[in-house]
């Protein structure tokens, strides 16, 4: 049974936000329901006021997140990557976690238009169209959306794609990519990326749009949709001379 909290130089509300926090990091899972208010109000002798301020720090520091007419739930601790060229699966392998991949479409297809213009291909061509979910330790991270040029990757759609593309690209085709050219910009998910990253319609996901190049010949045009509480972009910057 919880002691109850004591007076001190210490809030109250900085005590219980330090308990909870232990909690979230230690003892309880993602995902987890944390105890009600009331519960918390009878185990540690405070008032209502001081769990909702304990609470609502750790609901804006990203480690509980309130799910209306549901209760209070351990967030889960999103990746957090800096900004560099590397596949999805290097990315999560780097940082500790275990990712995996849902194909959802590998077909030859006509390149939209901005595609193939990123591509340098003719209007109208054909090209390797692969669309795959992105997870790491078993959660939805990310949507990828990707096309290739495929006189550069003949026969992509052949192989395994649930690893890294780049890593197959490489390997298999002797194309490393060597520099990417990417935009990111916030967006709403649409209803088919948020049911497929378990988010509601509306939700605010990260938007990666990048060509790869192998040579200085791009090979790649990809548009991610990444879960905005899963992803965090980690750069350094410095002034220009």
């Amino acid at each position: 049974m919880p002691a109850p909290l004591r007076d001190s130089a210490v809030p109250k509300h900085e005590q219980l936000r330090a308990i909870l926090l232990q909690k979230c990091t230690r003892e309880l899972q993602p995902g987890d329901l944390l105890t009600s208010e009331r519960n918390l109000m009878q185990d540690y002798g405070v008032s209502r006021i001081t769990v909702r301020e304990a609470v609502g720090q750790l609901v804006n520091e990203g480690y509980l997140v309130r799910v209306r007419g549901k209760g209070t739930f351990v967030a889960h601790r999103p990746v957090q990557s800096r900004l560099h060229l590397a596949s999805f699966t290097e990315e999560m392998r780097a940082l500790g976690h275990q990712p995996s991949t849902l194909v959802l479409v590998a077909e030859e297809a006509t390149a939209p238009e901005p595609t193939a213009r990123a591509l340098r291909l003719p209007q109208g061509a054909r090209a390797y169209h692969v669309r795959r979910l992105r997870l790491a330790d078993d959660d939805a991270v990310s949507v990828d959306d990707a096309w290739f040029n495929p006189e550069l990757v003949p026969d992509l759609i052949a192989h395994d794609l649930t690893g890294s593309l780049y890593r197959l690209a490489a390997d298999r085709y002797g194309r490393p990519i060597e520099r990417a050219e990417q935009t990111v910009d916030a967006q709403a998910a649409d209803t088919g990326i948020a049911a497929l990253l378990g988010v509601r319609k509306g939700a605010p996901v990260l938007h990666f749009d990048r060509v790869s190049f192998s040579a200085d010949v791009p090979i790649e045009h990809t548009h991610s949709w990444y879960r905005s509480d899963r992803y965090r972009v980690q750069m350094e910057v410095g002034r220009s001379t």
